[in-house]
């Protein structure tokens, strides 16, 4: 209670989702209405083929140059580059080049080669002489919809996004991997300090070693349940309230008819992977499924770790002592939500499977395969193996704790932890 009521665990838990929002929207709006500078590119066309079919656009223009030295040409005021093109590049004999006065961009490079590869295309197919082939190769492109349908052994069929999967896999990833790192370093430097302080010698009078840590453990534990319950009630509101209100008439009828079937492809005007990905916001017991499968597994997976940082912040007496140490916890983390990213890119592969059973890794790989519907049993065989794990490990750190709480003056070595371990 001391630390929900903070202002500061306040105001973190109500902003993080609008800054997780902002963080997805930010690259999409920063394309849209960002506006680089005008760039003007001198051009010498040995080839005389290439040039008059450049077009230039708000942020390029194309000129013509006369003279065909390239370095007089960019000594000029107001020439920012210039783009040589030799006399047989339609035969692919020779690459075009690009000066430039000072630094080149990616999008400069990617406007040029475009316009350039689409000119060379058009004049190898007039050198087939075949009548209308330019309308003929325009007939036969093929532009297909790919709409993905998640089916399950009971026969029902869900709409599922891929790119949705992914990025909340990610997502649920980083707020696990955040959970469990900065919790459980919470709880560690907590025992520090009140070891420091002899606080810990006047409490085991009255309470087991045990029960102590325990309690240390589930208290902090407990304000990490709190935010993400905080964050699910939220997000929830926001697919349930929000998302429908601020959705066109128009988007939000084809999205309807996406779902129930009879959508008619070829006259969508919006993209059918974009209403996919609406579809699954907007299920509210998808969102309360994946939230309820995250806090089992943050449970499960802080639990494990917390009591790794319990008897690290135990058996130390400051935090430079246990910086040391807690690399021991750190590494699996990272190992961990390593190959969450792996598996939100392919959640059924070999390594996926196996590293979403493995307690130290499972809480972050688990949760980035989940939203690609992979069978319950895997989850549930995952979950088992996790607590199982922490029941474990928190059986090990007690014996550690009780021993360590009572230690001052000297960092124990591994061989000292393991000994202490040992103690009846």
């Amino acid at each position: 209670m001391e630390r929900v009521t903070k202002k500061s665990f306040i105001i973190t838990t109500l902003l993080m989702p609008i800054v997780m929002l902002g963080l997805m929207l930010t690259p999409v709006l920063i394309s849209m209405f960002a506006e680089g500078d005008h760039r003007e590119v001198v051009v010498i066309d040995r080839s005389q083929t290439i040039a008059p079919s450049l077009q230039s656009n708000e942020s390029l223009s194309f000129v013509t140059s006369e003279s065909d030295d390239w370095q007089e040409v960019i000594s000029r005021d107001g020439v920012d580059a210039v783009l040589v093109i030799p006399d047989d590049v339609v035969d692919g004999q020779s690459a075009i080049r690009l000066y430039t006065d000072g630094p080149s961009s990616m999008m400069l490079e990617s406007s040029i080669t475009s316009q350039v590869n689409d000119i060379i295309e058009e004049h190898r197919l007039k050198q087939y002489d075949i009548a209308d082939l330019s309308n003929i190769i325009a007939a036969v492109h093929s532009d297909v919809s790919l709409q993905s349908i998640s089916y399950d052994a009971d026969g029902g069929e869900k709409e599922s996004s891929t790119m949705l999967s992914y990025m909340l896999g990610i997502i649920l990833t980083m707020l696990l991997y955040m959970c469990l790192l900065l919790y459980g370093q919470m709880v560690m430097t907590s025992i520090i300090e009140e070891k420091s302080n002899r606080v810990l010698e006047l409490v085991v009078s009255s309470v087991k070693p045990m029960q102590l840590m325990l309690g240390k453990i589930c208290g902090i534990g407990l304000v990490a349940v709190t935010q993400i319950l905080i964050w699910t009630v939220l997000i929830a509101g926001m697919s349930a309230f929000v998302l429908p209100a601020i959705l066109p008439a128009g988007v939000a009828a084809e999205m309807s008819a996406l779902n129930a079937g009879t959508a008619d492809l070829s006259g969508m005007t919006t993209d059918i992977g974009l209403l996919q990905a609406l579809s699954v916001l907007g299920d509210v017991s998808y969102i309360l499924q994946l939230f309820g499968l995250l806090l089992l597994f943050l449970i499960g997976g802080f639990m494990l770790y917390a009591a790794i940082y319990a008897a690290i912040g135990s058996a130390v007496d400051n935090i430079q002592d246990a910086g040391q140490l807690q690399s021991v916890v750190i590494f699996p983390i990272i190992i961990g939500i390593i190959f969450g990213m792996t598996a939100a890119s392919d959640p059924t592969s070999t390594m996926s499977e196996w590293m979403s059973m493995i307690p130290f890794t499972s809480p972050m790989v688990m949760m980035a395969r989940i939203p690609f519907g992979i069978p319950a049993w895997e989850i549930a065989v995952s979950l088992v193996i996790l607590y199982a794990s922490f029941f474990v490990m928190v059986w090990v750190a007690g014996k550690i704790y009780r021993v360590g709480i009572f230690m001052y003056g000297k960092k124990p070595s591994v061989k000292e932890l393991i000994r202490w371990m040992r103690y009846k």
